[in-house]
């Protein structure tokens, strides 16, 4: 799996953090998405994938993983 984040379509409401915290953080002046892990472990990519569907401004891309 790789995810892929788009800073400039990020509206920052940090849905993803609380779907997936080891793998996205946001900046603290603006709250616009970081990406902590580009390639997350097996045991994350479910929460990854409902980070990804549950972003309002659908800046999260994954491949390479099932379900995509």
């Amino acid at each position: 799996m790789r995810v892929h984040i788009d800073q400039d379509k990020c509206c920052g409401a940090g849905s993803c953090v609380l779907s997936a915290p080891e793998v996205f953080d946001q900046r603290e002046e603006d709250g616009i998405v970081l990406l902590l892990d580009a390639e997350p472990p097996a045991a994350l990519h479910d929460a990854v994938h409902e980070a990804a569907a549950i972003c309002p401004a659908a800046a999260i891309t994954v491949e390479g993983a099932e379900g995509v």
